[in-house]
């Protein structure tokens, strides 16, 4: 099934409804599967056609949705890279999946003066509202709306790249028949209903929101650094669009709640608010909360490879559990999707289910993360875990950073969730520095007194020392996972 034919379907279902709402603009559920068609005959014009793969450089915009869906259309494969991961990850990412067109806003043409890999892409098509409001006359006439290509489930429709904050990009490939799998997925993890209103700050939860018939608002915000948007353009759009639930990383989460409650305002319009992308501690939630009283608040896991995985409700977290987490149980991550199998080896979390990433791109990388079982791939996460009595998973960090020594083995997880608990620490990494087990803090008082209060009360950890930086390094995506090698860098110089 090609994933163009439910979004053609909602056109039909729910008609004038309002798809997307970007800054001043909004777009209709059928006025948007018109400009996905248009799309798809302006693109066929300039050369795409099916199996080829494009290069795409848009924000979160109606006029990348209805470019990408007018790909799907044609059977052409959307890929995406993160720009701010430099020109020599982009390089690379070019060259492993050797793009037939790069289709981008006008200002990321500005690529092809500096970047020789983009400059060699054969086709080249610019997007965006400029381009379009200088040619919708004439291209709504020339173009030829294009009907949907039919593809089998294993046809690929986008391919993306892992963080890279643990090792390598990775190149993932979702095919229609995953994004399917994903999709039903997302509607049973999120409860996605037809006629809700969601602010949507991650680009894959929006094609879900258009399958399900949710009318998405793209945040007026640099989404790219989601740590330090201005909120109060945002929370502008949250008062006159009264969107019911929001799916967003910590960092931009945090951004709002705080400005909200600084202004004596609360996030009052939200029934559900989901969070992931790194580590959510039991307090994250509480502020959160705090700032939306009205909302169930749920911490997401999963990865780029498997979303969702599990999720957990705030409010199914108990005293006991709470206890147990400031005691170095490590983070409590809730019960597996129903729609995904998870099992622990060897202490790793793997998980396998129709909206697991069988295979990255021409099986690089599969080595090291994927177990073939019969006709079931498992996919290793590379993330510590156990389950409890419950059933419920329990993380307790990457697999590559515990620490091991004469001590016994720490987990990352257990030490930063429990530290999180302790009043003056905003963020925490433990690291094995030069042999020696490390607490790395940004406090928010003394240095000389957190320090002890830690010391004490995480004497369970046998901490040799307490290091307080002004600021922890973390990942370019979400702002919100520790950057390893970069902290590392950090004490080296220090």
């Amino acid at each position: 099934m090609n994933i163009a034919l439910i979004l053609e379907q909602n056109a039909s279902a729910f008609g004038d409804r309002t798809a997307i709402v970007d800054r001043g603009r909004r777009i209709s559920f059928a006025a948007l599967d018109r400009a996905a068609s248009c799309a798809a005959g302006e693109l066929a014009q300039a050369g795409l056609s099916r199996g080829m793969r494009a290069l795409v450089f848009s924000p979160m915009s109606i006029d990348l949705y209805a470019t990408v869906i007018g790909m799907f259309r044609l059977g052409v494969t959307a890929v995406f890279v993160d720009p701010s991961a430099g020109a020599s990850n982009l390089a690379a990412c070019i060259a492993r999946v050797r793009p037939d067109a790069f289709v981008a806003v006008p200002r990321a043409h500005l690529l092809r003066l500096t970047s020789a890999a983009v400059r060699a892409v054969r086709i080249k098509v610019a997007i965006g509202q400029g381009t379009q409001a200088r040619r919708s006359v004439w291209l709504r006439r020339v173009a030829e709306g294009r009907g949907v290509e039919p593809c089998d489930p294993d046809t690929p429709a986008i391919i993306t790249f892992t963080s890279g904050t643990t090792g390598e990009p990775k190149a993932v490939v979702r095919s229609h028949g995953f994004l399917v799998a994903q999709h039903r997925a997302l509607v049973e993890s999120l409860a996605l209903k037809a006629g809700e209103t969601d602010l949507t700050t991650l680009p894959i939860f929006l094609l879900a929101n258009l399958a399900a018939g949710v009318t998405s608002v793209i945040p007026a915000a640099n989404l790219r650094t989601p740590g330090s948007i201005d909120p109060a353009p945002v929370l502008e759009q949250v008062r006159t669009e009264r969107p019911t639930r929001i799916v967003a990383s910590p960092a931009l989460l945090g951004r709002l709640a705080d400005h909200a409650v600084a202004l004596g305002g609360r996030l009052d319009s939200f029934e559900r608010i989901f969070t992931g992308g790194a580590p959510i501690f039991p307090r994250t939630l509480d502020a959160i909360a705090a700032a939306a009283p009205r909302a169930a608040v749920v911490a997401l896991y999963g990865s780029t490879e498997a979303e969702p995985i599990a999720a957990i409700d705030r409010r199914d977290i108990s005293a006991a559990d709470r206890h147990a987490m400031r005691r170095g149980a490590g983070l409590l991550a809730g019960k597996p999707a129903p729609s995904i199998q998870a099992r622990i080896l060897r202490g790793e979390i793997v998980v396998s289910g129709h909206h697991v990433v069988r295979s990255y791109l021409d099986d690089v990388g599969n080595e090291d993360t994927k177990i073939p079982v019969g006709n079931r791939v498992w996919h290793r996460t590379g993330d510590s875990g156990y389950f409890d009595s419950q059933g419920r998973l329990w993380l307790l960090g990457r697999c590559s950073a515990k620490v091991e020594d004469s001590a016994g083995v720490l987990h990352p997880f257990a030490v930063e969730c429990a530290a999180s608990e302790v009043a003056g620490v905003r963020r925490s990494a433990l690291v094995q520095y030069r042999g020696h087990r490390v607490l790395v803090i940004e406090g928010e008082r003394d240095g000389v007194a957190l320090r002890e209060l830690l010391l004490s009360r995480l004497a369970w950890a046998r901490l040799d020392d307490v290091v307080s930086v002004s600021r922890i390094p973390v990942d370019r995506r979400h702002n919100a996972k520790t950057d390893l090698p970069a902290l590392t860098r950090m004490l080296d110089a220090a």
